[in-house]
This record gives C-alpha cells, structure tokens and sequence, in this order.
C-alpha cells in the first residue's frame, strides 16, 4: 500500500524510517524514565532516569527536525497516522475500560426471586437435533413452548406426529407436557413470526426469563457453514438486538 502511495519510489521510503525510528527511541526512552521514577528502592534511579531523559529529548528533537524538513517528502504519512493509531487504541481502551465498571460486582451472590425460565423452543421439524433440543429442555424448567412456523404450502406438520413422538413419550414419565404453538405465516417467513412471539411472551411475563433454544449444527469443514444455520444466526442476532436481559439463547450443538 505504502509502495503504491509512493509510486514504486523506495527513496521517498527513507524519511518514513527514519521518524519510524527515532520515535521508536523516543518512547522507549521516555518509558524508562518513568521506569526508574517508579523504582524508589533503586540506588541509582536518579542517574538511570536522567540519562534515559537525555537520549529521549535527543531523539524527540531529531523526530521533530525530520517531520519538518520532510514532511512534504512523505513524513506527512506518518504525522497523521500515529496519532490516528493511538486514539483509535485509546478509544478502544476506554471502550473496555467502561464495560470493566458496568460489569463489576462486589455484592455476593443475590438468590433472591429465583424461577424457572420459560423455555421457547422453534422446532421446523421432528429429527435427532429437535431430540435433543427438546430433552436439555425438560431439564430446564416445567413450562416449555415449542413453537412451529406453518406455511399453506408446507407438506406435513408438527401437529400430525405431536402426540406419538412428543407428548405421549413425555406423559408416560410423568413429565410436564410442553405446550405446541403453531404459528401461520405466508410466504415461509420464519424470523418475523418467531420473533413477534418471543417478545410479546416476555412482555406477558414480567419479571420472568425467557430462554430460548436455538438448535445449531456444527459442520466439519468451515465453508459448509455457508450452507446451514442461517435462520438460527439471524435469530440470535435479533433476540440479542431487540431483547433484555431477561431474554437468554441457549445453543444446542449437533456435531455433524
């Protein structure tokens, strides 16, 4: 890039280094005197930290003489990209050093109002990764919704094999019967409907989680990922988005 800027010409180059350089023993220099300032047990700080202060203000005024006298030969480059550089490092460190103060906690564990969540569940289809969705989910909470988009032009249903595969296995252990919302959308739209549900659910319930659990397949080659888990990601994009903190998603792995 920088080759291109300068038109292949390696000469304009030099003036790039040479403020590289002596900026770069500016600020090594002048960090070791704050070093040896920092050092108060060290007989010979006062020594050190002046000598390191004489090579830094050296090469400071050497930085600066070169900036002027080249600057219009290339050192403009560097005059605005290092100063570019460190604000962009100082806004990202008080990006992190404010998430550090709104995340600090030093109060003990509060276990006050704890409940189970309600558990949503989206489930296109019954196979192996539904399976498994659904049975991290009994263990979850007593209060699960799966829900089921359904298009008129969709062949089958959830509805048609709820009570064989889902409800009776479920009744027989004497477990909590989850509850089947099936939801008809136009066109196939997935997100819209699912989304719509999932929010007006956690408003009907103040006070109460809503986990929901988003089964994922995890392909063995990285570009398969092109090809699956699409909805899933644009969903937990959405629930991140637009929820609260009482909305939580769960992903359920399935290694292909």
């Amino acid at each position: 890039m920088i080759l291109i800027l300068f038109r292949g010409v390696t000469d304009r180059l030099i003036p790039l280094y040479a403020i590289g350089a002596f900026l770069a023993f500016t600020l090594s220099q002048a960090g070791m005197v704050v070093h040896w300032l920092k050092m108060e047990k060290h007989p010979g700080r006062l020594w050190h930290s002046f000598v390191n202060g004489v090579g830094g203000v050296a090469t400071g005024i050497t930085t600066i003489v070169v900036l002027i006298a080249k600057f219009a030969a290339g050192a403009w480059v560097t005059a605005l990209l290092v100063p570019t550089l460190i604000g962009i490092m100082m806004v990202v460190k008080r990006h992190y050093s404010r998430v550090k103060r709104e995340m600090a906690d030093r109060t003990p564990l509060n276990l006050a109002n704890l409940e189970q969540p309600i558990v949503v569940i989206p489930m296109a289809r019954w196979d192996r990764i539904s399976e498994k969705g659904m049975r991290f989910g009994l263990l979850l909470s007593k209060e699960i919704k799966v829900v089921h988009v359904h298009s008129d032009d969709e062949e089958g249903s959830l509805d048609e094999i709820w009570d064989e595969f889902i409800r009776e296995p479920i009744k027989r252990e004497g477990l909590p019967e989850p509850e089947l919302v099936t939801i008809s959308s136009t066109y196939r739209f997935i997100i819209g409907p699912l989304m719509d549900y999932i929010l007006e659910l956690e408003q009907k319930n103040p006070g109460r989680k809503v986990a929901v659990l988003l089964p994922e397949l995890v392909v063995r080659h990285w570009w398969e990922n092109a090809l699956h888990n699409q909805r899933v990601q644009l969903l937990k994009l959405l629930l991140l988005l637009k929820g609260n903190q009482r909305i939580v998603v769960v992903n359920i792995p399935w290694y292909l």
